[in-house]
Parts: structure tokens; sequence; C-alpha cells
């Protein structure tokens, strides 16, 4: 079960105590919205927030690795008289426009693939839409009342569901109005479900944490 302190937590900022809840998660990987669309919203953060390590692994990246990488090539191709041959350059190219190919193909998958319904004017779009723009975490406190389903995030960049403890809501929905569609028979371990909303649009969450609080979230959803 959730701990003491994250369901203390809860009850505070419900004013009340929640029938089920669990931490879950968006795919990382949300679809790039449109321009305009992305643009009329202050074009929000489209990515989880980095920890400040990451920032000195790639800065040393840079001004070591990088150079290094550079030279090592340089002197591969001065020693290698072949390298100057048309035949091989011609073999670079198709390799290059085949990789170019194949990445243009991954881009091309449908607006909302796995994580929404697609329409970024509906209810789930929205939400996708400013998900980083709330938290720089992918990750969700979703808790459910007798009559409300809420959304609660935390204002850390990397968050352990045992331990936060400062999470506050972002997003609050009668219950009538968004219904959650479970599958019965899903692995406790890859578990999904989706919140669908009035408007005919739908969110994704995945990677439900502890598997109590899993079990019985989706126990409760099933029931309502």
């Amino acid at each position: 079960m959730a701990p003491r302190n994250v369901r203390r937590r809860a009850k505070k900022i419900l004013s009340g105590e929640p029938t089920a809840l669990v931490w879950c998660e968006i795919n990382k990987d949300i679809p790039k919205p449109p321009r305009e669309i992305h643009e009329a919203a202050g074009r929000p953060r489209l990515k989880p927030g980095n920890h400040w390590m990451f920032y000195v692994l790639m800065a040393v990246f840079c001004v070591v690795v990088v150079p290094y990488i550079l030279l090592d090539s340089l002197a591969q191709k001065l020693d290698r008289p072949g390298s100057r041959d048309p035949e091989s350059r011609t073999h670079r190219s198709r390799g290059f426009r085949s990789w170019f190919r194949n990445s243009r193909a991954s881009d091309q998958r449908p607006p909302g693939h796995h994580v929404f319904d697609g329409d970024w004017d509906l209810t789930a779009g929205r939400l996708v839409l400013n998900w980083y723009a709330q938290s720089p975490n992918s990750r969700r406190l979703v808790l459910l009342t007798e009559d409300r389903l809420c959304l609660a995030a935390s204002p850390r960049r990397r968050l352990s569901h045992s331990g936060a403890h400062d999470f506050e809501l972002v997003a609050e929905f009668p219950r009538h109005q968004a219904p959650i569609e479970t599958n019965p028979g899903q692995p406790r371990d890859s578990a999904t479900f989706r919140i669908t909303f009035t408007d005919g649009s739908w969110l994704k969450l995945s990677n439900l944490a502890t598997p109590e609080d899993a079990d019985h979230f989706l126990r409760t959803a099933a029931e309502s």
C-alpha cells in the first residue's frame, strides 16, 4: 500500500480520504503538437526535465568525447586510401539515405498513437499538452473519491513514489465525466488504463506503482 505520508498528503489535498490511488505514468514519448497549437498554449515543454547530472555529463561529453571521436575519425580517413574510393562513398550515401527514410517512417505515426486519442483541442489533448508544464516529471498520482477523479503531480524532476509528499492537484473531474476503462485480464506488471472523457477523448496511463495500490485502484475503477 501507499506509504503513510503519501496517504496523509492525499487526504489533505482532497479534504477527505481517497477510495483508491496509484502512481502511474504517461508515455514519455508524447507526440509533437501542430505548431500553431503549441504556440497558442505558450509553447509548454514536451519532454520531462533532466536531472542536473545529465547536463554535467553532456558538458563532459562535448568537451572530451566529441573532439576525441572527431580526431580519431579524421585519422582513420587519412590512413585509409579506400575512403576516397567512389564506391565506398556511394555505399555510405546509400546507408545515410536508408537511415533517413527509416527515421522519417518512425515519425509518421498516428497523431496520438499510444498516448491519447490525437485531438489536441479536446480534454485529453489539453492534458497532454500541459503535462510537463505542470511538472517536469512524467508520473502522476491518480486519486479516486466517491465523486471525483483527480491528478496530482510533484515539482520534483526525480520522483520516488514511496517518498513523495509534496504533490499538488493539477486536474480534477467529476467521476461521471471521466470514467476509467480497464482490461481485467492484463498482467499486473504491464497493466494500463484509460481515462475517457465526455467529449470522446481518452488518455492512456501505464507503469502503475506498487502491486497492492494497482490492484485496488483497477478493481475500484472497474466497479464504479
